[in-house]
């Protein structure tokens, strides 16, 4: 789907969609679970039903009705399975372990740019402690044998998402294990979401410096529990209303141990907080990523020099993200330096507007379309029905809030 964006300031309400991040999570747990759980507010996002797609095959039974998922968890585990993670790295990398602790020999396929995302973590890690793999630096590949418990030595600074999977996955191996951190650790808040889902489902894991503690043998409990408003989404309508939009978010927790909330925080203490004038920012993103894309977006409309930095790791997700947004923003009269590892955005007020494409990746057309309320003639968007992804109803939500825009 191809869009025209005409120019208007968004106004009016919106419900925060339900967090991907924690959903996959609670959902994980939910299909160790012996017993029944339900798990209410639950997208109908592609990268969800690639998770329960994959839990199904892995030998849970689940059950969706509307945005509630009833969930008996799995008794017998797949001696094979296919999980097909469409392109969601998430379920990728936390389900590699998680097969391996099943004892499931585990086929992974995926499509777009998921075939060439690393797993080398898992190469390195994984095969000392009883796992196989078959693989040829691309997708399908095959994972098999049965995981034992021990000392996991694994890198922290290319995704936390490897993290997250031995951290999910080690409590059902037979003894204690210790997951230890070689380099300096990024996106800590993901890992906090887990630690904070697993201890829902009654199971725990301890974090001593750089190393975390999981005992062997526990038990995750079934039960009824609700997904949380997604901070990273959000942030695209708490940005617009930087922009001059008046938008109520409703559905957010405060509390929440997703990281993304930092959003409020830079909007607050770094624009708000400047004599009303929207005031240029540097921030460091090593444990924010998935708000990169909004924060370019902020930072073209702030009066001076912006630097987001510790941004390396954006260049291997759904795109390149640096480069997309360099090219997204100057496309349209922006002024964006792309750098190895971060961007310096020079504020210009307005934009032009003109043609961008989506990358296939969901997070660009959403930056894009509140980049548009401060254009000064229409922005056509290629491929804007990749939202879907993550957010798909995001265009009914626009045009709720006074978006205008057309299919062409």
């Amino acid at each position: 789907m191809d869009i025209k964006i005409t120019p208007k300031m968004l106004k009016g309400t919106v419900t925060a969609p339900p967090s991907k991040s924690v959903a996959h999570r609670l959902l994980i747990c939910a299909a160790f679970a012996k017993g029944k759980s339900v798990i209410k507010n639950i997208s109908s996002s592609k990268d969800m039903q690639a998770t329960i797609g994959c839990l199904r095959a892995l030998g849970a039974d689940i059950e969706l009705k509307g945005d509630t998922a009833f969930i008996k968890g799995i008794e017998q585990p797949a001696k094979t399975a296919t999980l097909d993670c469409c392109e969601s790295g998430s379920t990728l990398r936390f389900l590699i372990p998680a097969a391996c602790a099943l004892g499931t020999d585990a086929t992974f396929v995926g499509e777009g740019r998921l075939p060439q995302r690393p797993i080398t973590p898992f190469l390195e890690t994984l095969p000392p402690h009883g796992a196989e793999f078959k693989y040829d630096n691309t997708m399908p590949f095959t994972v098999s044998g049965k995981l034992t418990a021990g000392v996991y030595e694994i890198r922290g600074d290319v995704s936390s998402q490897f993290i997250t999977g031995l951290l999910l996955a080690l409590p059902l191996c037979e003894g204690d294990s210790e997951i230890r951190i070689t380099t300096a650790l990024e996106s800590k808040p993901y890992i906090d979401i887990t630690i904070g889902a697993m201890k829902q489902f009654g199971v725990e894991a301890e974090q001593k410096g750089d190393t975390f503690i999981i005992k062997g043998g526990q038990s995750y409990k079934p039960q009824s529990l609700s997904v949380e408003g997604d901070h990273s989404q959000a942030a695209f309508f708490e940005t617009a209303d930087a922009l001059g939009a008046d938008i109520e978010i409703l559905g957010l927790n405060v509390n929440s141990y997703q990281g993304d909330k930092k959003i409020i925080e830079i909007i607050r203490e770094i624009v708000y907080n400047s004599n009303d004038r929207l005031a240029p920012f540097e921030v460091d993103v090593s444990d924010i990523p998935d708000l990169v894309p909004i924060l370019a977006v902020l930072a073209s409309f702030c009066e001076g020099r912006s630097r987001i930095y510790n941004a390396g790791r954006l260049r291997i997700k759904e795109c390149d993200r640096l480069h997309a947004m360099a090219v997204s923003l100057n496309a349209c009269g922006g002024r964006v330096e792309e750098k190895q590892e971060e961007l310096i955005i020079e504020g210009v007020g307005s934009l032009s507007g003109g043609e961008v494409p989506d990358f296939n990746d969901h997070r660009i057309p959403m930056a894009m379309s509140i980049a548009a309320m401060r254009c000064k003639a229409p922005l056509i968007i290629r491929g804007a029905h990749s939202v879907a992804k993550s957010y798909p109803d995001y265009w009914q939500v626009y045009k709720s809030l006074g978006g205008v825009y057309e299919e062409i």
